[in-house]
């Protein structure tokens, strides 16, 4: 079924996220806002909502009161995670004034999720191999390399759930304990 770049997979990516850095909902809020999207706590409590009878049909999921997250609000949720971490980035003379988007409404979101995790939490390629290798993922930094890569670049890999799953989790060990 297209659900028109709605992922449900997207809402447990931010579950996630959230769960594994200890983000508080008043700052998922801010972190939305920075990112370029205005929201309340009750609407971040609604995405952070998981389906009571697992992964359901469109309907149901309203009436449940979830909102599903597409691709543009979960890379908008990264982006303003990024200036959260790290601040705002002085914008250099001739760069745009705003990063297109990397993701589509249909496409995987693994790899623009490592990309953007790495750059808001300051990670090297060490400590993301050291992530995964947490969770018993061995992972090479060649490896790692072709899953940071741009999408069309000759070394590019596609991150499967695999990688991006275990990298969430380990997450949470590292910042959870």
């Amino acid at each position: 079924m297209d659900t028109g770049g709605f992922s449900l997979e997207n809402n447990d990516i931010l579950i996630r996220i959230r769960y594994a850095l200890d983000i508080k909902d008043i700052d998922m809020v801010k972190i939305f806002k920075l990112g370029g999207i205005e929201t309340t706590r009750d609407e971040v409590k609604k995405m952070l909502t998981k389906p009571k009878d697992g992964y359901e049909d469109e309907d149901s999921l309203e009436e449940e009161g979830i909102i599903k997250i597409n691709n543009g609000k979960l890379e908008s949720f990264l982006n303003g995670l990024i200036i959260f971490k790290r601040g705002h980035q002085e914008q250099k003379p001739g760069q745009p004034e705003q990063t297109p988007a990397a993701l589509k409404s249909n496409e995987p979101v693994n790899n623009v999720l490592l990309k953007k995790l790495k750059i808001a939490l300051a990670l090297t390629s060490e400590d993301m191999i050291d992530i995964l290798s947490s969770t018993g993922v061995t992972i090479t930094k060649g490896e790692l390399g072709a899953l940071l890569r741009k999408k069309g670049h000759k070394n590019y890999k596609e991150c499967g759930d695999k990688y991006a799953r275990n990298f969430l989790k380990g997450l949470a060990f590292k910042y959870r304990g």
